[in-house]
């Protein structure tokens, strides 16, 4: 059964740890993402961007097929699903779908506007038991269509949306989504810092964590990072072992052509970049 994402990551909080959001784009996504947190006894948030959702034929598509998986290869650890940058059209069409978890991306905004959309889905999801991130400071690089040059937030607006009552926080930091460029300065601890001592224990949210030193990433969650978001990576590693099985000439042996045969490296390498990010983030046996 889906759960939202509240009480996963209030004990990384607490536990200095941070739970994975890994997008999905497909069946094989899906599957090799929960294969790999029950495996590994770790709780997982599974991100759906609006692009996604479309692409999969709908928000019911992806309850439908999220939950059939659930039951089907028994998983016990605690999920959510959760919808990735979600506008305001998109936020309330995934709480009627029967997401466990949304984020609204009123980022863009000007802030008494987003402050007034989140306060009305903070609201809708207490009612419903789901949990809601908001985000302050737009996150850098291009998602569905949405750029960001990498903004570090301002600590006093993230304060104002935090007291609005949502689960959790995506302030923006320097991080950007997709590959970073040479030139990128790095991760602003000191506007995280500054954001973590003004909202306490709410849970913060680190987007774009594709390409982020190891090194930052834990100091990130040391300062308060609870939940990291990873798609490009998985992408890339689907990439690269598809790529390698047809350059192989493994798709004209046998019945190599098989959709089944030919997907399968590469949902191998989809779980194998999700072990190596569980263990980095430190969720492993924390279900």
């Amino acid at each position: 059964m889906l759960v939202s994402a509240e009480e996963m990551l209030t004990k990384a909080k607490a536990g200095k740890y941070a739970v994975g959001q890994f997008n999905i784009n497909n069946l094989e996504w899906t599957k090799a993402i929960l294969l790999t947190a029950q495996e590994l006894k770790s709780p997982v948030i599974l991100g759906v961007s609006e692009g996604a959702g479309k692409y999969m034929c709908g928000y019911k598509t992806v309850v439908g097929m999220v939950n059939g998986m659930l039951e089907e290869l028994k998983i016990t650890v605690p999920v959510a699903l959760h919808l990735d940058h979600g506008s305001y059209d998109g936020a309330k069409a995934c709480i009627e779908a029967g997401f466990s978890s949304i984020m609204f991306d009123g980022s863009h905004y000007p802030i008494e506007e987003n402050v007034a959309k989140t306060k009305e889905l903070v609201a809708i999801c207490k009612e419903k038991g789901m949990s809601i991130e908001a985000e302050v400071g737009s996150i850098g690089g291009e998602e569905d269509g949405v750029v960001g040059a990498g903004e570090c937030a301002d600590p006093d607006e993230c304060k104002m949306i935090a007291d609005l009552g949502v689960t959790m926080l995506a302030a923006g930091i320097g991080n950007i989504h997709g590959k970073y460029p040479a030139n990128w300065p790095g991760l602003s601890f000191e506007t995280l810092d500054a954001v973590q001592q003004k909202t306490g224990v709410m849970p913060l949210v680190l987007h774009g964590g594709t390409g982020i030193p190891a090194d930052m990433i834990q100091k990130a969650i040391s300062l308060g990072v609870s939940k990291i978001n990873v798609n490009t990576e998985c992408q890339l590693a689907f990439q690269e072992a598809t790529r390698k099985y047809i350059l192989d000439g493994k798709d004209l042996e046998g019945k190599g052509f098989d959709p089944r045969k030919l997907l399968a490296p590469g949902a191998e390498a989809i779980k194998a970049t999700v072990k190596e990010k569980m263990e980095l983030f430190g969720s492993v046996g924390k279900a």
